[in-house]
């Protein structure tokens, strides 16, 4: 069966060169059931489909492909939830406009009023807005939407789930009764309906196949753990990929600035976006992660609508998600545009249940495996670093070292100074000793099978390690990262050393091994002058 090309959706030539310049190729499912309806006259229509599957330019190439720029009015609305969808969608649709004068603005709080109004009286053809700046735009008189043509919802299931259906009908009375409207929704709930059938009268509900609903070319795995775990097997996983560029999803704000805080404070590029996070921050971490300045993102659910990064290699769900619906959005970023990626998700005892839903739900087997093993992650790091080395050879990107190698090589050996550099350079990375030692539970009435490999060492119980109670916390100045530099600048303890770290108002714990444990008790406390800073925590 051939495939639907651009052309045959019947848009113009121009069109179909801005997609040639942005590397679209053929349409996705959702642009070709959607775009030729949405040409016709008089099409209302509600299309289903999930983040990631090309919806913004489903509706953005018929309203640029029919709309006319005339006396400054406002001819189409789009609605998004968040600031980060709108400016998506902004930037969507000018990347489509081509050499046509159409104007195009993204409104929304957190930035100025005064020069949003500024941009709609120079004439704004096309508005992209959240709900809460829309209505106080129309409240000042500032908006007038009695011309529009073109009305659409994005994210609708997830604007209804925000609370905000109220201010979309208020929006919805102040709009042209002839426009022509667009619902978009990864869900059908029935208030989405509702509005549908109060506002557009006659529609089409257009949906891709529930087969495409869940990410086809994402492999959706999940590691069995202990809540204590959860951390240093997102380490092993960072480490174990070399090329990791993916999203971490944590259900809380707290909880995201937890794990951010201590990836940073082991070295990883990660940052955090959430809802207390200012928006002038949010934009420059987003900035910084499409760059690729950083590699790793942790956000919540709602924080993380309107990121759109097509070639994600992984999404981690560290909580598993409330609801089916939030499961298939978060590892609907990856497996994008052809590109094959993995879902990851962090399974508790607790969490089997909500599992075993999501799977119901969505139709989809999620397989369970282990986390990668110590010996693999080494592994792993060994083939990483023979990588970079050859790549510097081959470039020939060493010369300023050559007279340095030369003197270290005058009574020694290559090996033995090969491996005081690399020890110089990695410290503990190479050693499984400075690795968190874990088995994951086994699934009930289930035996493990013995394996040849490192697992059958990993044994592991709570007394393997030493809880640590240190009166420096928050006002004290201390992060996790601070309190780290301290125990390696005073006791030499390496970063990998030290697990679940927890920074309270006065005081923090940290857990270490039992010989560490003992260095760290001895050197700090060392003076007999003041009161002892460490102690054991009592269990």
């Amino acid at each position: 069966m051939s495939k639907t090309t651009f052309a045959e959706l019947g848009i113009s030539s121009a069109m179909i060169e801005a997609l040639n310049k942005k590397g679209f190729e053929e349409p996705s499912k959702i642009q070709a059931l959607v775009i030729p309806e949405f040409l016709k006259e008089k099409s209302n229509i509600i299309g289903q489909a999930q983040t990631g599957t090309g919806k913004t330019a489903a509706f953005s190439i018929p309203i640029i492909e029919t709309i006319v720029s005339e006396n400054g009015s406002t001819k189409a609305l789009i609605l998004t939830p968040t600031r980060e969808l709108a400016n998506q969608v902004s930037d969507e649709m000018y990347s489509l406009i081509g050499k046509s004068n159409l104007k195009v603005y993204p409104v929304y709080g957190g930035q100025s009023i005064d020069q949003q109004i500024k941009n709609i009286k120079r004439g704004a053809d096309i508005i992209v807005g959240t709900p809460g700046r829309i209505i106080d735009l129309l409240e000042r008189k500032v908006l007038n939407l009695k011309n529009l043509e073109y009305f659409v919802l994005d994210e609708a299931d997830e604007m209804l789930n925000m609370g905000f259906v109220d201010a979309i009908e208020e929006i919805l009375k102040q709009t042209n009764k002839e426009q022509r409207m667009l619902f978009f929704s990864a869900t059908m709930p029935s208030s989405i309906l509702s509005i549908a059938k109060k506002y557009m009268g006659e529609f089409k509900i257009l949906k891709v196949e529930n087969k495409d609903m869940t990410a086809d070319l994402t492999e959706q795995i999940y590691f069995e753990l202990r809540e204590s775990e959860k951390f240093d097997t997102l380490c092993r996983v960072l480490d174990f990929e070399r090329e990791f560029y993916g999203i971490v999803f944590a259900r809380t704000k707290h909880e995201t600035d937890d794990i951010t805080s201590r990836l940073k404070a082991r070295g990883y590029l990660a940052e955090a976006i959430h809802g207390d996070i200012t928006q002038a921050l949010r934009n420059k971490t987003l900035a910084a992660f499409k760059s690729k300045q950083i590699n790793i993102l942790v956000a919540t659910d709602v924080a993380a609508r309107g990121i759109d990064v097509s070639n994600l290699t992984h999404v981690i769900n560290y909580s598993v998600p409330a609801e089916a619906e939030s499961y298939v959005h978060r590892i609907g970023r990856t497996g994008r545009a052809g590109n094959k990626g993995i879902a990851i998700t962090f399974i508790t005892k607790k969490d089997a249940y909500q599992l075993t839903r999501i799977q119901r739900m969505t139709k989809t087997n999620i397989k369970r495996q282990d986390a990668p093993t110590i010996k693999e992650v080494i592994a792993a790091k060994k083939e990483a670093l023979e990588a970079f080395v050859n790549e510097i050879i081959q470039e020939n990107d060493f010369n300023e070292y050559v007279e340095i190698a030369k003197t270290l090589l005058t009574d020694k050996s290559p090996e033995v100074v090969t491996a005081a550099i690399l020890r110089h350079a990695y410290g503990d990375e190479f050693l499984p000793q400075n690795y968190f030692q874990y088995t994951s539970p086994e699934k009930p009435n289930e035996k493990r099978n013995d394996r040849n490999d490192d697992r059958g060492s990993e044994r592991f119980t709570n007394s393997d390690q030493s809880r640590l109670f240190i009166a420096l916390g928050k006002r004290d100045g201390y992060t996790p990262k601070k309190l780290l530099e301290l125990l390696f600048n005073e006791c030499k303890t390496p970063a990998r050393k030290v697990q679940d770290i927890r920074i309270m108002d006065n005081f923090s714990f940290i857990s270490v091994p039992f010989d560490e444990a003992e260095i760290i008790l001895r050197t700090i406390n060392s003076d007999e002058r003041r009161k002892p800073l460490v102690s054991r925590a009592k269990r």
